[in-house]
């Protein structure tokens, strides 16, 4: 029926995409291989364009790219779709096509098997390497005390059609973020790196031509010429004085502290115009909480635009600590190019908090060459998503405990979310507890997670089962799976593992 409407009529301005995705409820993953014969690699995702399958020897030493194919058999018999699969369906290389391995780590280092992101453009991805962490290195050279240093961090801008390495960036005796990508956020073709040891945020732009080139570094400095600056200050200070003080480096708040030190400070001065009230107001409000506000260390930043970052600031233990929760937090918008601060919030703001339920989408901002991303359903676009957030919102016991539970996402780490239809709220209702666009581990279950249509409630379009066919005999054992959908294909490979290192279970989800 679908296909005759589209032969006799023409969709909507503007719909024309929509109306198409909407075959995906006709074509779903309706079969599954279990426990496929596979090489022993660790996966990781597709790139966003499904061209390349990303994966990594179990040694991390190797990454190894595969190119998606499609089982293809002949069949003599009439009724050809009752008939078993041949037994090469079984096997890995039925279904990817292995394009090259190439070694990314060397002397000491081991890929960060959680790291990956792609440039859709230049068909570029990018890599990271690293030694292991040391938890008590002493703070020196500018360092901020409590954050643990690694020797030497690697990133590699590869060439995915072939496996060229085209440049390497090091960072040493730092320490980033790796995990899920959350110290790293490319927007088009600028790349922002968080220093959470020394407090920078480094901004690379990747050229057309494969290098790495540094744009900016804000930190201690904002403007390229901050430092040239305060030197010949310094200097024509120095001769302009037979005693010369010496000032040690840790008195000085950092260029970006300094700017949103002031920013607060013009806020709360801008509240009263009685001098009075107003010094009142910035005892209470300013000065009471100042070594809190310069005590802040910045945790995470994410690009908004090409001229806007959203940082995230707060206390050094929240920065290395997997939960967050009972850390203060705040957020500022920063424009690079005025080196201004735009705007500051805790989080637990309602205002934030009604833009990020409002503009939702903004915060996800993806690449103008991302096609495919522009389909990520959130609340923002999509009423189903958005009713699901309110009835949550609702249910909670505590607004400001919600307000800082939901506000807990930003920023939102960067390619974080497939883009695979079968996720969109529009077309399938699934039970987010066990699966999403989100790319994480979930806990696993011997149930399969059923897709339903929207369109038509209640009827089941498919099943995603996770585990063996016949179930796990050990159910004591705590198992988790991790879910890779191909962005554009009915195809997804599921993944389900013990902590015991027990074999992992892989299975092919594809339409027959």
């Amino acid at each position: 029926a679908r296909i005759f409407e589209r032969q006799i009529s023409t969709p909507a301005p503007g719909t024309s995409v929509h109306c198409a995705r909407r075959f995906y409820e006709n074509i779903v993953p309706s079969h599954t291989i279990f426990d496929i014969e596979c090489p022993d690699i660790l996966f990781r995702k597709f790139s966003d364009d499904g061209q390349y399958l990303i994966t990594f020897s179990r040694n991390h030493q190797d990454l190894i790219v595969y190119r998606p194919t499609w089982l293809s058999f002949s069949c003599r018999e009439s009724n050809c779709h009752n008939q078993d699969l041949p037994s090469k369906a079984n096997k890995f290389e039925s279904f990817f096509t292995q394009l090259y391995s190439v070694t990314l780590a060397s002397s000491g280092e081991l890929i960060c098997k959680d790291f990956f992101l792609y440039t859709e453009k230049n068909k570029f991805g990018i890599f990271a390497t690293s030694t292991p962490q040391i938890h008590d290195a002493p703070a020196v050279g500018g360092a901020i005390q409590g954050i643990p240093s690694i020797e030497k961090i690697t990133f590699h801008l590869v060439r995915l059609e072939d496996g060229v390495i085209l440049d390497e960036r090091v960072f040493c005796n730092d320490y980033i973020n790796l995990a899920h990508s959350m110290g790293v956020f490319l927007y088009d073709d600028l790349l922002a790196i968080v220093s959470l040891r020394y407090q920078r945020i480094q901004i690379l732009q990747i050229r057309d031509s494969g290098n790495l080139v540094d744009v900016r570094s804000i930190g201690e400095y904002c403007r390229e010429d901050d430092e040239l600056f305060l030197n010949s200050s310094a200097q024509a200070s120095a001769n302009g004085s037979d005693h010369i003080q010496h000032i040690p480096e840790a008195s000085f708040l950092s260029g970006l502290k300094q700017r949103l030190l002031s920013f607060i400070f013009r806020g709360i001065w801008n509240e009263e115009d009685d001098p009075t009230l107003r010094m009142q107001c910035l005892k209470k409000k300013f000065y009471f909480h100042f070594q809190d506000y310069a005590d802040l260390v910045i945790w995470k930043v994410q690009f908004l635009d090409r001229h806007h970052l959203l940082i995230k600031f707060g206390s050094v233990d929240g920065g290395v600590g997997r939960n967050t929760d009972n850390h203060p937090a705040f957020f500022a918008v920063y424009n690079m190019e005025t080196t201004e601060i735009i705007s500051f919030y805790q989080n637990s703001a309602d205002e934030l908090y009604t833009l990020f339920e409002l503009f939702c989408d903004h915060f996800h901002s993806s690449s103008k060459n991302s096609f495919y991303m522009n389909f990520l359903s959130t609340h923002s676009n999509n009423i189903h998503a958005l009713d699901q957030l309110r009835c949550n919102k609702t249910k909670a016991t505590s607004s400001p405990q919600f307000v800082k539970q939901m506000l807990a996402s930003l920023p939102f780490n960067c390619q974080s979310q497939s883009p695979s239809p079968y996720f969109d709220h529009s077309l399938f209702r699934y039970d987010e507890k066990l699966i999403s666009a989100t790319d994480r581990h979930r806990p696993s279950t011997d149930h399969p997670i059923k897709f339903i249509s929207r369109r038509q409630p209640n009827i089941l379009k498919f099943k995603i089962k996770p585990g063996p066919e016949s179930g796990s005999a050990d159910t004591r054992t705590k198992r988790i799976s991790s879910f890779i959908f191909h962005p554009i294909l009915p195809l997804a490979i599921s993944v389900q593992q013990t902590l015991f290192l027990q074999p992992t279970v892989v299975n092919i989800h594809f339409r027959r």
